[in-house]
């Protein structure tokens, strides 16, 4: 039987990511992220996957529907993003497979809340 040939490569980590519209982020290199979020017993990730799409008009953050997701996310050391609501978020991993780009984002705990 033949072996099937892949390869996974991390990527680099984009430094912002902003709301453009709902459901649509764009990064400093005005790359479109599509992310999709998933409870889980623990808290809060999404999963942020980077695919070429018209971006349309973007939306002022009030005309945006209520998130659990932040309008912004700024890169930090450690393997982590501070979102705009100063929510810290772990990077799980980020991939790049046969040309698709995902990033998987863990929402830290409040400290303040423990």
């Amino acid at each position: 039987m033949g072996e099937l040939a892949f390869r996974v490569q991390t990527a680099l980590h984009p430094d912002h990511l902003w709301i453009w519209r709902k459901a649509v982020y764009v990064d400093e290199n005005q790359r479109t992220w599509l992310p999709v979020s998933i409870k889980t017993e623990d808290g809060l990730r999404v999963l942020l996957r980077q695919e070429d799409i018209p971006r349309g008009e973007a939306m002022r953050p009030s005309q945006l529907p209520p998130s659990p997701l932040p309008l912004m996310w700024q890169l930090y050391p450690g393997r982590r993003y501070r979102g705009s609501d100063s929510s810290f978020w772990h990077i799980v991993y980020h991939i790049q497979f046969s040309g698709t780009e995902d990033l998987l984002l863990e929402k830290l705990p409040d400290p303040e809340c423990e």
